[in-house]
């Protein structure tokens, strides 16, 4: 016969565990002996050992109670089912494991091959990693918004990219992100940029320059992103929008 503790020990539990599984009528509580200690027997192990097993797997103890009550084929009926819901959430939180291993290990992992090589053309260039940041965060927002437009964009980026004046605008905005308020520096960017926009704008259409067909509170919280990496870039709009364009995200002309 065993003491509350051994049977805790053999069932891998505590004293307290069964000391409420007794409370809710879970585990019969057996009569004490002479000295005034209750005493288990092998059965008393094996039952707990079931109670274990289905609170751990998650069956709520109302349900655990049933189940110890059921007939062979309904505890195996539902076994089969604690099993499929289990291998689910295997299944599930693996997935998670490798979302979060993409996170922290590099572009790589989280991005398409050609947006990587957008990612890793500006940090050839020298364009400051801060920028690249909000370029790859953008990225990862868009990939997952609408991941069948993605090579078309990359297309389009990488086609930019070898216009030098939007190489100078990503090196000279890397220059201003230390900038604040109306900082010559900033207000000359946005000159250019202004400029440029417009050129593009007028040689190939509006949409070249801000066609990305994601919502508003989609593109705003892109947006955010970008100003909460690169706080400079909230002022280089509001300076942008005077001198006819807005937008981050999505560039449009500011319509008269």
């Amino acid at each position: 016969m065993l003491t509350i503790g051994e049977l805790a020990s053999y069932a891998g539990v505590t004293v307290r565990a069964v000391r409420h599984y007794h409370a809710k009528g879970l585990l019969p509580e057996p009569g004490r002996d002479h000295s005034g200690y209750r005493r288990y027997d092998a059965g008393a192990v094996v039952e707990l050992i079931r109670i274990r097993t289905l609170a751990e797997a998650g069956v709520p103890l109302s349900r655990v109670r049933e189940l110890l009550q059921a007939g062979e084929e309904e505890f195996a009926a539902a076994v089969t089912d604690v099993d499929k819901r289990l291998r689910a959430e295997i299944r599930q939180r693996q997935r998670h494991r490798e979302r979060i291993a993409r996170l922290t290990s590099g572009d790589g992992l989280v991005l398409p091959p050609e947006v990587v090589e957008i990612l890793d053309r500006l940090r050839a260039h020298g364009v400051d990693e801060r920028i690249v940041e909000v370029e790859r965060d953008g990225w990862i927002l868009l990939a997952a918004h609408s991941p069948e437009r993605v090579t078309e964009w990359a297309a389009r980026k990488r086609e930019q990219l070898t216009d030098p004046p939007l190489m100078d605008f990503y090196l000279t905005l890397g220059q201003a992100l230390d900038r604040v308020g109306d900082d010559p520096e900033l207000v000359e960017l946005a000159d250019k940029l202004a400029v440029y926009i417009t050129q593009i704008a007028d040689e190939r259409n509006d949409a070249y320059v801000g066609d990305t067909e994601v919502t508003p509170p989609f593109a705003a919280l892109m947006d955010t992103l970008a100003f909460d990496t690169a706080p400079p870039a909230r002022r280089l709009i509001e300076l942008l929008r005077t001198r006819g364009w807005t937008g981050w995200t999505k560039l449009e002309r500011v319509r008269s």
